[in-house]
């Protein structure tokens, strides 16, 4: 491999370690905008991620792509779809974490590929290795489990996990990157979610701009701020990861961000984890490690195959869109 492309690739998979590691780290920044509610929390969320990603799109001046993309409803309407979808996502993890559910907001992330493959079948009319059935059959025994667990179906991993697959199903038919899709969506929420806002302050619930004696300052206004560039950031480092780096490293990076998460409830937060618990998350790292195992070995099969191409001995071939699908943490 050339110098220069090994070299990229390092930057990749630095970039790439910077995203996911960013996203692995959220537990660690919501509960300091308290005593701001999650929904205040949102709201200043999606109104100051419009205007990170703005000023990112106007220094890079990149907004040739906003004229086509208003000429098309269907793709519009598809990004509507993704922002409604994205916002539930955002609202039940930031509760989560601020409530004390940093555990089972990381299995929303760890069970996300596996409902990302079962859209595949039941959306894409995807067809499964028997590996990936395996992987998504020992996934459901263990929602069963965790749900004895529990006392309770999981339901804020379960949210996080089906509205970011239905999130990555609109973003896969969209087709925009992970800045132009951002700018769109925040365009998208921006109206809503200043309205709220201005709903929020004539309640007397608002907190952006406030300051209490012995409970926040203007440092809470400045961090709710900060929230825009914290989503912004991560998704500059993973465009940058994508282009230099392939794939199956992105797919194997994917892990950093919820394995940070569970430290984090763990060790951090000091959230309880019985046996029962310690089971069904057993049981979905071995579900992922019987994923990650098939594309690995898919991929070299690939290779193989695409050596045996240029030796003019057989056929390139089909992609695997299944093993292919790396979900963008947002």
């Amino acid at each position: 491999m050339p110098e220069t492309t090994q070299h990229e690739a390092g930057r990749g998979l630095w970039y790439g370690m910077a995203a996911y590691g960013i996203w692995g780290l959220f537990p660690l920044f919501w509960p300091l905008l308290e005593p701001g509610a999650a929904d205040d929390i949102l709201a200043n969320r999606m109104v100051w991620s419009l205007v990170a990603v703005a000023l990112l799109l106007l220094v890079q001046r990149h907004w040739s792509w906003i004229r086509p993309l208003l000429r098309q409803p269907r793709r519009l309407a598809m990004l509507g779809g993704a922002a409604a979808v994205i916002s539930v996502n955002w609202g039940v993890y930031i509760w989560a974490v601020n409530a004390g559910h940093v555990v089972e907001t990381s299995l929303g992330y760890f069970i996300n590929p596996l409902v990302t493959i079962a859209f595949g079948v039941l959306v894409l009319k995807e067809r499964l290795r028997t590996t990936q059935w395996v992987a998504v059959g020992i996934g459901a025994l263990a929602v069963a489990v965790l749900t004895v667990g529990y006392g309770r179906l999981p339901w804020i991993a379960l949210t996080l996990a089906f509205s970011f697959a239905t999130y990555g199903l609109l973003k896969k038919k969209v087709g925009l990157s992970g800045l132009e899709s951002l700018a769109a969506e925040s365009a998208f929420m921006f109206p809503f979610a200043l309205g709220y806002l201005v709903y929020l302050e004539l309640a007397g619930r608002g907190t952006f701009g406030h300051t209490v004696p012995g409970e926040y300052g203007w440092g809470h206004s400045g961090l709710l701020l900060l929230s825009g560039v914290i989503t912004a950031v991560p998704l500059l480092c993973f465009g940058a990861a994508a282009v230099r780096v392939p794939l199956t490293v992105l797919g194997l990076l994917q892990y950093l961000a919820p394995v940070f998460q569970f430290l984090i409830g763990v060790a951090v937060f000091h959230e309880s984890m019985p046996p029962a618990r310690w089971a069904g998350f057993a049981l979905v790292w071995a579900a992922l490690a019987l994923l990650t195992w098939d594309a690995l070995r898919r991929v070299r099969a690939d290779r193989a195959d695409r050596a045996a191409v240029r030796a003019g001995t057989a056929a390139v071939p089909a992609a695997d869109p299944v093993a292919d699908a790396v979900p963008v943490r947002r």
